[in-house]
This record gives C-alpha cells, sequence and structure tokens, in this order.
C-alpha cells in the first residue's frame, strides 16, 4: 500500500481502515489485525497473541469483534487536548502517521466504530514499549467493556466507589479517574447520585478493570504513592471483577489462586 512507504503521508484511521481492510488478519473468532510494520513471530505474539489469550470469556462475549491496528504512530486531531484527563476513545478525526509527530499531539491509543458495528482499536507500536502497547490495548478494551455492561454491574461497583467516598478514602487507580474523582469532589461535598457522580465510577470502572486485565496478562506491580487509592480498597474491587470476569484456565490475578488455578507450562 503505497501510503505505508510515504514518510509524510497522514491518513485518518477510518479512511486507512477502508484501504486495508481486504488485508486483514485473523487471529481468534473475536480479533483481527493488520501491522503497518513488519512483525515477526515473537512480535506477534507480544503485541497481540499473549494480551488476546489472557482476555475472560466474559469480556470477549460482551464486546463486538475487534479490528487492531498496528501503525508507527498516532497523532491527535488538531493537537487539541481532551478534558479531565480522557484518554482517545473517540479517534475518527485522529491520523495515523509515519513520523514521530510534535510534542503534545502524540496519542498512545485511539479507538473508532468500524462500518459493521466492529471497534477498532489503533497501536502506535513504533512509539510504545511492549508493556505500554499491553496497558493501552486493555485500556481501550476495558472501555468497551464499560460502556456495554450490564446496568447491574455499574450499579454494583458505583457502590463500592460510593463507599470509598463515604469513607473519605483518597487516591484513585489511574490518571483519568484521579481527575474525575477531583472534578466531583470540588463540585459537591457530599456523596450523592450526580452526573458527575456516574462519570467518574465509570472512569474508575475502566481503570480499575484495565488494572485487573493487565495483572492476568503480566506480573505487574501497583505503584505506591500518594494518589494510590489504598490496597484494601482496590483489592475489594479487583474481587468484585474477578467474580463477573473470573480469568481464562492457567492465569491467576492474586496470589492465593495460583495452587487453585495452576499457570500451564
Amino acid at each position: 500500500m503505497a501510503v505505508r512507504n510515504d514518510a509524510a503521508a497522514r491518513i485518518s484511521l477510518g479512511d486507512f481502515l477502508a484501504k486495508i481492510r481486504g488485508e486483514l488478519v485473523p487471529l481468534t473468532d473475536r480479533f483481527v489485525y493488520f501491522s503497518a510494520s513488519p512483525l515477526n513471530d515473537e512480535d506477534l505474539r507480544d503485541y497481540l497473541e499473549d494480551p488476546i489469550a489472557a482476555l475472560p470469556r466474559g469480556v470477549k462475549d460482551l464486546i463486538p469483534p475487534v479490528i487492531v491496528l498496528l501503525v508507527p504512530y498516532l497523532e491527535r486531531a488538531n493537537g487539541k487536548e481532551r478534558g479531565n484527563g480522557a484518554k482517545d476513545h473517540a479517534g475518527d478525526g485522529d491520523w495515523i502517521v509515519f513520523e514521530r509527530p510534535p510534542e503534545g499531539k502524540a496519542l498512545r491509543s485511539a479507538q473508532i466504530a468500524g462500518r459493521s458495528g466492529e471497534a477498532v482499536i489503533a497501536l502506535p507500536v513504533d512509539d510504545l514499549e511492549v508493556a505500554d502497547a499491553h496497558y493501552e490495548f486493555y485500556h481501550q478494551i476495558a472501555w468497551l467493556t464499560g460502556r456495554l455492561a450490564s446496568p447491574d454491574l455499574l450499579s454494583a461497583f458505583s457502590a463500592l466507589v460510593h463507599e470509598e467516598l463515604a469513607n473519605r478514602m483518597h487516591g484513585e487507580v489511574d490518571e483519568e479517574s484521579w481527575q474525575y474523582k477531583q472534578a466531583l469532589l470540588r463540585r459537591q461535598s457530599k456523596v450523592r447520585d450526580s452526573k458527575a457522580f456516574r462519570e467518574y465510577a465509570r472512569a474508575s470502572f475502566v481503570d480499575t478493570l484495565t488494572l485487573y486485565l493487565h495483572g492476568i496478562c503480566c506480573d505487574i506491580d501497583v505503584e505506591t504513592g500518594p494518589r494510590q487509592l489504598p490496597s484494601r480498597y482496590l483489592r475489594k474491587r479487583l474481587k468484585m471483577l474477578h467474580g463477573v470476569f473470573p480469568p481464562p484456565k492457567g492465569y491467576a490475578v492474586f496470589p492465593e489462586d495460583l495452587d487453585a488455578n495452576p499457570v500451564a507450562s
């Protein structure tokens, strides 16, 4: 495809997908991909096969079919920042580019809806280490899950968040939910249902599910610090998600699960 050889080219995610749709490569019954950069077998396993294999069946069954585009770089449309630390989940106007974008315009991932209802996730592999690509992939999957999750699940998670706020628990899981939490606390001093609370609870769900999914796939450390949710509350969230979306056989999230669910050799 000519655009892949033009270092100055920029093309929207939707136009890029239209050009390469006939070249998509199946990975599973739910995932296909295209790579604009050469991938060897080890790269394919690291960037796609391993993180997809670790997804719980409940998540796979909930989300639509997914197209993953592995591209050199992503550039934010018009260089505009998005509010409350929000990540890029609706990137219809964002660009795939073949040279590193200017400072402040680079995206770490983006997502659009495909014309047949599938989700399209773009990852800039020339700009991400494998561990960071895993995080971005899982964050986009978590956002999809949060958008399609049942009201009962979101209500149960919101109840946990409500309890944390009532107990004046400081901190969050990641930057996006932290920013939404600060916005909520600036607007209301008492815990009550509101648009700001629902926005915060949904961002918190997405960030917590991202951590949970990433923890199934990889041995990760939760950084401690003044912005980190206390471990007993974080564990309570993760336990709830574990009950709803148990990991695939051979994967474990908590140390006590290792004996009950030994990792396949």
